[in-house]
């Protein structure tokens, strides 16, 4: 074999060893950003079920693949670009933006939270029987994909923060990787959500009692569950916009509110002994909630006063 030859294979060699080993590398530092995101992540799993629980059975599976591709568009199109230019020539920038997309959500969440507490309601529901099913499908997929690209740009700011000391390729690859791998994981949590009951009328039907048992369990458990997603979906706006908002302001220079937040939750970690880490979040996310809804509100009474005197609902 020629000698030129023999180099470049053993070049070929080095190169792709260093690509496997750059793999493993991504690869840790995409769980490590993603593990990070977990807090986001789980609110994005909690909102996104109000968003399909009023459809028909054989609506709510495509519904949820719509909103998948909305999420996967928001994160690989819109939001990684975005991130790595940014980071690249724009830094500065992430943190307003990231404040934005803090105070839309706290919007929505104050918005929800008024209609639950007998307030006006804003959109259609099927309880008001929309005379045009697709379109009012229309509507709820492009509200979810509308909250899920704020929550996105959480998880991938919380990423591409982890992997700041990568390469712009890296960097890409890894906020790829977490984008699409927390995708999947939410979206079919949801899926699986949605469709207990339909689960559970399928073991009822079987001859084996514990699956019969199984089942009526899951018929049992599901509109408690749904209900609480729901609840829970909607403290989530909360807790995460006024999260982002105290975060940014304290990245910006205006430490006294996140100072005071933080301050709350060290005292209560401290007193609470064994429960302190759990107790501890709690107040935080809390104190964050107050946070949302007091901005949420301010903003949704700036909007409907707006909308008011246009002329519209």
């Amino acid at each position: 074999m020629p000698t030129g030859l023999v180099a470049l294979l053993d070049d070929v060699s080095v190169i792709a060893r260093a690509a496997a080993a750059s793999l493993d590398d991504v690869g840790a530092a995409a769980a490590k950003a993603g593990t990070k995101a977990a807090g986001v992540v789980i609110d994005d799993a909690a909102v996104t079920p109000s968003y399909v629980t009023e459809f028909t059975p054989d609506r709510e599976l495509p519904v949820i693949a719509r909103i998948a591709r909305g999420s996967l568009f928001n994160k690989l199109v819109i939001l990684l670009p975005a991130a790595l230019l940014l980071s690249a020539f724009l830094p500065g920038a992430i943190t307003p933006l990231l404040m934005a997309g803090g105070l839309f959500l706290c919007f929505e969440g104050a918005e929800k939270l008024m209609e639950k507490l007998g307030g006006e309601k804003h959109g259609e529901t099927l309880d008001d029987q929309p005379t045009d099913a697709a379109a009012f499908e229309q509507q709820r997929v492009s509200g979810a994909v509308r909250t899920d690209l704020i929550l996105s740009a959480e998880i991938m700011a919380i990423a591409l923060a982890e992997v700041s000391d990568q390469g712009i390729f890296q960097q890409g690859l890894i906020l790829a990787l977490v984008g699409v791998v927390i995708t999947i994981a939410v979206y079919g949590a949801v899926g699986l959500i949605v469709k207990m009951d339909d689960i559970g009328l399928h073991l009822v039907k079987k001859t084996s009692l514990a699956a019969q048992a199984v089942g009526r369990f899951l018929l049992k458990a599901m509109p408690v569950l749904l209900a609480l997603l729901a609840t829970v979906g909607t403290a989530a706006m909360l807790w995460v916009g006024g999260g982002i908002i105290l975060h940014g302001a304290e990245v910006l220079g205006w430490h006294a509110p996140a100072d005071l937040a933080h301050a709350a939750q060290h005292a209560v970690e401290h007193a609470t002994g064994p429960l302190g880490g759990v107790l501890g979040w709690l107040t935080y996310a809390v104190i964050s909630a107050i946070v949302g809804v007091i901005l949420g509100a301010i903003v949704a009474f700036v909007v409907h006063a707006i909308g008011k005197a246009r002329g519209k609902h």
